[in-house]
C-alpha cells in the first residue's frame, strides 16, 4: 500500500504460492486504502492498487523468482524462509528488502540505501543511480595488421549479412591494403 501511494500508475505486486494469502492479501489491501483515502482524500494508493495492483499465484519459489526478475520492480520485498537463497537468487530489481522486518518505506525514508531506482521494469538492464552513474568509461581497440586477416573478413560478411555495404568496405579496403595479392572470400554465408 506504501508503494501505490506513489502515485496513480505505481504498480503493486505480491507473488505468492498461496493461493489463500492472495485472497486475503486482495481483500486487506482494499481495505487499508479505503481506510488511508478516507484519512487522507486524494491519496493515489487505491487507484493504483485497483488499476496496477496484482496478486500472482505460481507453483515453487523458483517461479515466483523468475516473474520478480521479468517484472524488475523498483522494490522488491521477500518475506519468505531462507531468505539468503533469495539474495543469490534474485537478479533484476531496484533495492531488495529481505525480511518482514525490513519494510520498504525504511529503504524510502532513512535506512541509507539509496532512493534513485529504476522503475518500469529497467531493473533488467540498470540499477540505482549511483556515482558509477557519473564516471565517464571509455572503451578503445586497437588492432595489429595481422589482426586484419581475420577480422576484417569477419566484419565485412556480418556487415554483408546486414545489408551495410559502406562498413563492408571499410573491411575490405584494409585488406587490400595489407594483404596485396591475397583474395578473401568477402561474401555473406547466409541468405535471409
Amino acid at each position: 500500500m506504501s508503494q501505490a501511494e506513489h502515485g496513480v500508475d505505481s504498480p503493486a505486486w505480491l507473488i505468492t504460492t498461496d493461493e489463500q494469502l492472495g485472497r486475503d492479501v486482495l481483500r486487506l489491501v482494499d481495505e487499508a486504502c479505503a481506510k488511508l483515502i478516507a484519512d487522507v482524500p486524494g491519496n493515489a494508493c487505491a487507484t493504483a492498487w485497483q488499476d496496477f495492483g496484482e496478486v500472482a499465484v505460481v507453483a515453487d519459489r523458483e517461479e515466483m523468482a523468475a516473474l520478480s526478475d521479468l517484472y524488475a520492480s523498483e522494490h522488491t520485498g521477500v518475506h519468505a524462509a531462507d531468505l539468503p537463497w533469495w539474495l543469490d537468487r534474485l537478479k533484476n530489481y531496484g533495492s531488495l528488502f529481505l525480511g518482514e522486518e525490513t519494510t520498504v518505506t525504511y529503504g524510502d525514508k532513512c535506512s541509507g540505501t539509496n532512493h534513485i531506482l529504476p522503475t518500469k521494469s529497467v531493473a533488467r538492464y540498470s540499477g540505482g543511480c549511483s556515482v558509477d552513474k557519473f564516471v565517464k568509461k571509455l572503451t578503445y581497440q586497437q588492432m595489429t595488421i595481422e589482426s586484419n586477416r581475420e577480422i576484417g573478413v569477419r566484419a565485412a560478411r556480418i556487415s554483408r549479412l546486414e545489408g551495410m555495404e559502406g562498413h563492408a568496405r571499410s573491411g575490405d579496403d584494409r585488406l587490400a591494403k595489407y594483404f596485396p595479392g591475397e583474395t578473401f572470400d568477402l561474401t555473406c554465408k547466409l541468405k535471409l
